[in-house]
């Protein structure tokens, strides 16, 4: 997962938003101006239904309305494992440092956080890891603990 500290940006020849990766840059459509063959991104709002088309798009961005939304949590599981989505999954909106190490085990690839939610210099080291293990499966890690833990005879 990486610290994306660029904010969506408006192009001034297509009038669509575009989302900085390093030198280029790619051009993110809403789910109703989205045509799968364009090679375009996929901007997705948490109540958007997923679909197999999706899995067309190099990049998926889920936006969060307000931090106490999960539904983008379900989506990125669904994208992820019901429909195999392999391309970059981006969590954008109102994303909080407290939700990222939940956002890597749903699927996420990356995430910007708004330019108020800055993380601290101390918090850049590895955000999304406050724990060494977990007992419940996820998409990065699809077998629960008891599965994993070999047990004695």
């Amino acid at each position: 997962m990486r610290l994306l500290t660029e904010a969506t940006e408006w192009s001034d020849e297509t009038a669509e938003p575009m989302l900085e990766q390093g030198s280029d840059s790619m051009v993110m459509q809403p789910l109703s101006e989205w045509v799968p063959e364009s090679g375009n991104g996929l901007a997705l709002e948490v109540d958007d239904e997923p679909t197999s088309q999706f899995c067309q798009a190099p990049l998926i961005t889920i936006n969060f309305p307000v931090f106490t939304d999960g539904r983008g949590l379900s989506l990125a599981v669904l994208l992820r494992t019901r429909y195999d989505f392999t391309g970059e999954l981006r969590a954008v909106g109102d994303v909080h440092q407290d939700l990222l190490h939940y956002m890597r085990r749903c699927g996420f690839d990356s995430y910007v956080l708004p330019e108020h939610r800055q993380l601290p210099a101390a918090d850049n080291r590895q955000p999304f890891s406050p724990y060494t293990d977990y007992y419940q499966a996820s998409v990065i890690q699809p077998e629960p603990a008891f599965r994993r833990v070999p047990r004695g005879a």
